[in-house]
């Protein structure tokens, strides 16, 4: 048995739940627990205004833009593009940032997965099974490690239940479309009373080649066809969860079991597939209104066991695995005057694994221990922040068990990072608030940053690490404007961000052979970097009161309005860094009258002709999208039926924040037009 986890934080882990549960011992029975969820993503004040900016989708909004993939639901998001490698693989990129700059986390713990490895390696999650998605912009994102120096991307079940259910409640999901040919479900079951609460979930969704407006050729068995589909972008996915909680006068204890499997096609070659699995287990537990200095204690603890394969026209190839886990201890102080906050224990281990011909990483460990602090400071005129965070890091490769693979070094890295963040809220005249935030932040160089040494097919180069390579360290400032009033909304962001030793994966000149084919070389190098842009979203009631509650009973019509840009700019050569979004506009008109809605939206993304030398640019486009949905009730449950129109016009784009627009072009083209159709029952 492989001992994936420090043993001193495995025991604190232990230590730590069993005191949960021995508080909940110790409470006074009571038959009305007070156990109100609240959201802990860059919040963990459960603030109702927050310093650092931030998005949240849930409900109808998330029901309607869901997409099969994480990024992709995201992207268009003030801030949040997509590294879309097909319709399969793609992760958030946010203001630019991508892999391990942005935290993927799941209810505020680690989920171990490839996914920032590797642009072909797809994030471990389907909507279908989530309840809502935070998205922390910034510099404040440091609370959860110097990998969330661009954002947090928070992942939100109900699989440890929080509070209790009386009775019995539940979701089902059902819908198909045409796009793709898909067919998914999902069905959540929950239940229980004032001290047990169970929960249980299934999902399942299947799809086949994604449509396009442009023929693409496909090669099988030696067979070649031309089509109006992506080569390869099939998808079966499926999975599910069990998970209960014990709940007491101040709190729960409790865990789940969570389970993903997924096939799916590569599509940057023909008769690649990828079959992937994740098993996660996780406890969890909190204490609130403790007395005295210590008020609320809450603690996580979590183990991912991540596996896939790569087959070659059926045959397995390349296997990743990464295995470890999470601890997460957070503790909230007692107010001091007008200063509340939060200080806390984070600990992860992981055991990495790739064997097989394009292995371009070694087998490694890498662990991590990190102590943070939150405190936010009221005043009279609003509020100011303060967040630190001091980590150690070791990482450690392994080189490869095989004898015959030699070109991996072995040896292992320690890293001590900082990061401070400051942060201001002014409240002003007439509904309008300031907000500012600056940081200074630190990153360790990953496994594959420092000790990489392969062919990397997702790239299409020969992919070369730096044992040497230093922290990565950047300083951030953001300053934001916003004012609401009633269903009138509007906010601005603007950032910038300067890397004394941004870590970037850079085209050397030179090539390396593999099997006999030459590869360009790309070797990690620490490089100054700049990154600046804007943010903008809005809501402008154009027919109906002026209140945000209006549309469930009268007749509304809104006008929601977003847009962003990025610029990213190599300080060393001059050239801009590769795989940047574009300045992006778009506008949606949103109408409800009881129990209907309906949308129609643009989004405008520009051309991109501003990439370095070796990168295609991509020209302007504009995709058009509409919706309808209807609610009703049916005996105890209430419907919401829904159509929603993507690529209205089916028109022929590709996306300049993907590799595969510059190393597989042309088979990746954004999906065609395609009709969905879908259910959902609350119960």
């Amino acid at each position: 048995m492989n001992s994936l986890f420090p043993r001193k934080a495995s025991c604190l882990a232990l230590l730590s739940l069993g005191a949960f549960g021995g508080a909940a011992l110790a409470q006074t029975a009571s038959d009305t627990p007070s156990l109100k969820e609240v959201t802990v993503t860059g919040n963990p004040l459960a603030a109702s205004e927050l310093v650092a900016p931030a998005t949240r989708l849930s409900g109808a909004e998330l029901l309607l833009r869901a997409q099969p993939t994480l990024g992709e639901t995201l992207d268009g998001t003030p801030g949040v593009s997509s590294s879309y490698f097909g319709p399969n693989a793609s992760r958030p990129i946010v203001r630019g940032l991508d892999g391990d700059r942005i935290r993927i986390l799941n209810n505020s713990g680690a989920s171990l997965d490839a996914s920032a490895l590797s642009y072909d390696h797809a994030v471990p999650m389907d909507p279908l099974a989530i309840e809502r998605i935070e998205v922390l912009l910034g510099p404040a994102a440091l609370l959860y490690g110097g990998s969330a120096v661009g954002g947090v991307v928070n992942l939100i079940d109900n699989r440890i239940p929080r509070e209790p259910v009386e009775g019995f409640q539940g979701k089902a999901d059902a819908a198909v479309a045409s796009g793709n040919r898909e067919q998914g479900g999902a069905l959540l079951l929950e239940g229980g009373s004032q001290r047990l609460g169970l929960h249980v979930d299934a999902f399942s969704r299947r799809s086949g080649d994604t449509r396009v407006p442009l023929e693409l050729s496909c090669t099988r068995e030696g067979v070649t066809s031309v089509a109006r589909r992506i080569c390869n972008s099939a998808a079966d996915t499926q999975g599910g969860a069990v998970g209960a909680s014990l709940f007491f006068d101040q709190g729960y204890l409790g865990a789940s079991v969570a389970s993903y499997r997924s096939d799916y096609g590569s599509v940057a070659e023909d008769e690649v597939t990828i079959g992937m699995k994740q098993n996660r287990y996780a406890l969890e537990g909190e204490v609130r209104q403790l007395g005295g200095w210590l008020q609320r204690l809450k603690g996580q603890f979590s183990h991912s066991d991540y596996r896939h394969t790569e087959y070659d026209a059926g045959a397995p190839g390349t296997r990743f695995a990464n295995q470890g886990n999470d601890l997460r201890i957070e503790a909230r102080h007692r107010k001091l005057g007008a200063l509340d906050g939060v200080l806390g224990l984070q600990a992860e281990s992981a055991r990495f694994s790739a064997d097989g011909e394009e292995a371009f990483a070694p087998f490694s460990r890498s662990r991590q221990a990190a102590l943070f602090l939150h405190e936010e400071l009221a005043t009279a005129w609003g509020k100011l922040s303060f967040g630190a965070r001091s980590e150690s890091v070791r990482v450690e490769s392994l080189g490869n068990p095989d004898p015959a693979v030699t070109r991996f070094t072995t040896g292992s890295r320690s890293f001590h990072p900082h990061s401070l963040a400051l942060g201001a809220l002014v409240r002003l005249p007439a509904s309008w608030q300031f907000t500012a935030n600056l940081a200074a932040t630190q990153r360790a160089p990953k496994d594959y940053e420092l000790f990489a040494n392969g062919p990397h097919v997702a790239t299409g180069a020969w992919e070369r690490g730096d044992p040497t390579l230093a922290l990565e360290k950047s300083t951030g400032l953001d300053l934001g404007l916003a004012w609401k009033e009633g269903a009138n909304r509007f906010a601005l962001n603007g950032y910038l961000s300067r890397f004394g030793n941004y870590i970037g994966l850079q085209d050397t000149g030179s090539t390396e052979s593999s099997d006999g084919e030459e590869l360009p070389l790309f070797a990690y190098r620490g490089l100054r970097a700049r990154f600046a842009g804007l943010e903008a979203s809005g809501n402008l009631r154009l027919l109906g009161a002026n209140d945000a509650e209006a549309g469930r009973t009268a007749s509304t019509l809104d006008l929601a309005l977003r847009g962003d840009l990025v610029r990213a700019t190599n300080r060393d050569s001059g050239e801009p860094l590769p795989r940047i979004a574009p300045w992006r506009a778009g506008a949606t008109l949103v109408w409800a009258q009881g129990p209907w809605g309906a949308r129609l939206g643009f989004d405008h993304v520009a051309a991109q002709h501003r990439v370095p030398a070796g990168s295609r640019a991509t020209e302007a486009y504009t995709l058009w999208n509409a919706a309808l949905s209807y609610r009703q009730k049916a005996a105890a449950a209430q419907l919401t039926w829904y159509a929603r129109l993507d690529n209205l016009t089916n028109r022929l784009a590709w996306s300049a924040s993907s590799i595969l627009t510059s190393t597989a072009f042309p088979k990746a083209p954004l999906p065609g037009r395609s009709l969905r159709l879908g259910v959902q029952a609350l119960f």
